[in-house]
This record gives C-alpha cells, structure tokens and sequence, in this order.
C-alpha cells in the first residue's frame, strides 16, 4: 500500500461489535491497544493495563475479526527482556493477533531493541512505536508533543531507521510534529502510521471511542469526532457511516489536515 501511494485506515477495537463495524466500513487495519486503560477502564494512563487484559479483549477481536490485519500491543512492563518479550508476544499471537507492538527503540544489551530483533528471529511481526510513548508518559513529563527540538527530531529519524534495519514491518509514529512525520516517512520503506504526526505518514490510527467522541474529558488535538460530522446525514447507521468516512478521509487524503496536527 506504501508503494502504491495508498493510505492505511488503523482503527482501535476492544470487543466484537465493534471490530465488525470496522470491518464492515473497510478499514485495513485494527489495533487492540493498551489505550483500553482509559477508555474502557478508566485509568489516567496506559500504564495499568496487564497481560491478562490484552489477552482477554484480544480474543473478544479475533473471535469477529475476518480479514482485517490484527496488531496487538505488548503493555507496560511486559517487554523488559528478550524472553518475556518473545513469551509475551507468543501469547497475543496465540490469542489471535497477526503482529504485536511495542514502544521505544533503545540500544544496548537488555534493551528494548534487543527484545525486538528476539521478537523477530522467532517469526513474530513487529510494528515499533515512536514519538509520544504512553508507557513513557512518565518520565516525558506528560502528554506532550515530542521531536520538536533538532536534535530529539534527528534521534527520532536514527530511531525509525534502525527499527526497519532490524526487520520491524511499521512503525506508529505519536503526536510528533507533521514536518517531522513526513521526514521519517520518506526515509524508510516500511510504513508509518500516524497519530498526530500529519498528513504524509503512509496511514492513520485513531482510538475508536475518541473518533465517535464518547470518551470523556478533553481530547488531544489530532481527534477528529467523525461521529458528529456525520450525524446531519439522513443515516440509520452513523456508527458504521462514521467509521466509513474515517476511513475515507484517510484514503483522499483529506485528514488529518492542519487542524489536526502540530
């Protein structure tokens, strides 16, 4: 889809009703994310959800998913070693992903790379997470728009180039500014999907609940309601029409245009 110029259509999904209405409005993608700490449990950050949460809505998903590539994310503290990693990823896999996700790309023995390329060598696919980190929220001092300096922005290209060196299939690049995201994107073969990080990242991702607007509390920037902007139509189904001009909207390069981004 990258070598055709055609923009990819990631969406969040936590149960089953839902990841039919997904598919049933053509997105390419559906991401079960640790984001379920807040908008299913709600919790202030990402940083509560356990394995056994992952595991469980994973199988809620895979049991409606039909054709749609399935990505799972490994959560917080569950990626500290190779071993933990590659057992961890086993387990989402074996619960009906197609790829996990994880975040950072730190180097070193013992580092977060390291348990990627173990992920890898083991025949499990990988989709890198860069830019705003959620498990890391933390320690970036909140939720904050990352790569704005010269230097984080040319350690953030570095970060995205080694992630595809190692064999990573995508990366999510998070609430980065839109300069930046087209730089990375440009740089490396494999595709980036984008949160925040501007139109020319080869896809987009939202978390399902914010782009119908039911999570509650203030939103990010880069939230889109497509719920709202549908509801003028004569439609009996907004929820399904809602996802569907999403998805369109990622497809015609039409979102997320400057009001979206940083």
């Amino acid at each position: 889809m990258k070598a055709q110029d055609e923009k990819i259509a990631v969406l969040t999904s936590y149960d089953a009703s839902f990841t039919a209405r997904i598919e049933q409005a053509g997105a390419d993608v559906i991401l079960v994310g640790d984001s379920l700490g807040g908008v299913i449990h709600g919790s202030v950050n990402t940083l509560s959800v356990t394995m056994e949460d992952m595991l469980y809505h994973m199988k809620h998903v895979a049991s409606a998913r039909q054709n749609t590539l399935l990505i799972g994310d490994l959560p917080y503290h569950s990626y500290q070693t190779s071993s933990t990693a590659l057992e961890n990823s086993k387990r989402l896999i074996n619960a009906g992903a197609d790829m996990v996700k994880l975040e950072g790309a730190g180097l070193g023995e013992g580092s977060i790379s390291e348990s990627i390329e173990h992920i890898i060598k083991n025949d499990i696919p990988v989709c890198g997470h860069l830019g705003l980190l959620p498990q890391s929220v933390e320690e970036l001092g909140g939720y904050k728009v990352q790569g704005r300096e010269q230097a984080a922005a040319e350690k953030m290209i570095a970060d995205a180039k080694h992630l595809e060196s190692i064999g990573v299939d995508m990366i999510v690049l998070e609430c980065i500014p839109s300069e930046l995201g087209k730089t990375i994107s440009s740089s490396i073969s494999i595709p980036t999907i984008g949160i925040g990080a501007g139109i020319d990242c080869d896809g987009q991702v939202l978390v399902l609940y914010d782009l119908l607007g039911i999570t509650p509390g203030k939103h990010p920037k880069f939230v889109k309601n497509f719920l709202t902007a549908t509801s003028s139509k004569q439609d009996k189904n907004l929820i399904v029409s809602a996802i569907k001009n999403f998805v369109d909207d990622v497809k015609q390069k039409k979102f997320p245009t400057d009001e979206y981004s940083y």
